[in-house]
């Protein structure tokens, strides 16, 4: 197993950079967003595409050599203690060809998103690397939402702080029972089309898992892709988050049990995880214990020193 490597904790007076790896950044958002960021005392510099749109594909920040060059740039920069990517929406598949991950790969410093940013989380914690799940610069609901905010927070500055990154939540237990591993996961469509790429790895411990806008028969499709392909074969348990603006009801609930039960595995479901206005943060990669029984989730250790 590749080595677990911590980033430094974030301290007020850091500076971090902003980068648009997928969709486009709305200004006013991005403005609103990151005054929280500089309220924590940290320095924000925004990466030259984060604010563009793609002229033939305006669902992209930008070109995909653009976005690649603006990510290689935070990354490889040491002024920048810190990268935030400011929403998901798509993309990051596109650039992660133009990105040398074995140059990257060797840095270390505190990494947050989610979503369509799962592509680029998985790519980092397979090289041991522990990073953050959790709201982006222009969340601006998410960083709006108190409890949220207060998490990430903990999480980046005083993350010996957060005991469990279930609380104050909670979630219901589906199959009782502890399991211990790295974290790891994120946007359950995300993970399910990296299969058979070149940046795809298998997990080995405890994984999270949420979605937006999939319903019930597709999060059907995409869990059985992942069971067929031998996904599941090393997770250790299972936390299910939110899979967001579904109009099945409770059929996408229904749906992953039915789907996840027969592994036998620990597994709770309902955390406060995804894209919901609150989206605690998790640290990805690094290794936790699952009390599925009691609903909680422990980091084994501080995730950045």
């Amino acid at each position: 197993m590749t080595d677990l490597r911590r980033p430094r904790r974030l301290v007020p007076g850091d500076v971090v950079a902003v980068v648009a790896p997928a969709g486009p950044l709305k200004a006013e958002r991005l403005e609103l967003g990151t005054k929280y960021l500089r309220d924590w005392g940290l320095e924000v510099e925004v990466m030259p595409s984060a604010l563009a749109t793609d002229e033939r594909l305006p669902y992209l920040a930008g070109s995909d050599e653009a976005r690649a060059a603006d990510f290689r740039a935070a990354w490889l920069d040491p002024r920048f203690a810190g990268v935030f990517c400011g929403r998901g929406g798509y993309g990051v598949q596109r650039m992660l060809p133009l990105l040398d991950l074995d140059e990257l790969a060797p840095v270390e410093k505190v990494f947050v998103g989610f979503s369509d940013i799962t592509a680029l989380h998985e790519a980092l914690n397979a090289r041991g690397l522990v990073t953050v799940h959790g709201p982006m610069a222009a969340a601006v609901e998410q960083l709006g939402a108190e409890p949220g905010r207060d998490r990430l927070r903990a999480l980046l500055f005083e993350p010996e702080s957060v005991t469990d990154l279930l609380a104050p939540a909670g979630a219901r237990t589906v199959v009782g029972g502890t399991a211990e591993g790295r974290l790891l996961g994120g946007n359950l469509a995300l993970l399910a089309a990296s299969l058979g790429t070149p940046t795809y790895s298998r997990p080995r411990g405890v994984v999270v898992l949420e979605d937006v806008s999939e319903h019930g028969y597709r999060v059907d499709r995409l869990l059985t892709q992942l069971l067929r392909s031998g996904w599941f074969e090393e997770v250790t348990g299972v936390v299910v988050g939110d899979f967001s603006e579904s109009d099945d009801g409770g059929l996408v609930a229904d749906v992953v049990a039915e789907r996840l039960q027969p592994l036998g595995i620990p597994m709770v479901q309902g955390a406060a995880i995804g894209h919901e206005d609150l989206n605690l943060a998790v640290p990805l990669g690094l290794p936790v214990r699952l009390d599925a029984s009691a609903g909680t989730l422990t980091p084994l250790k501080p995730a950045f020193s």
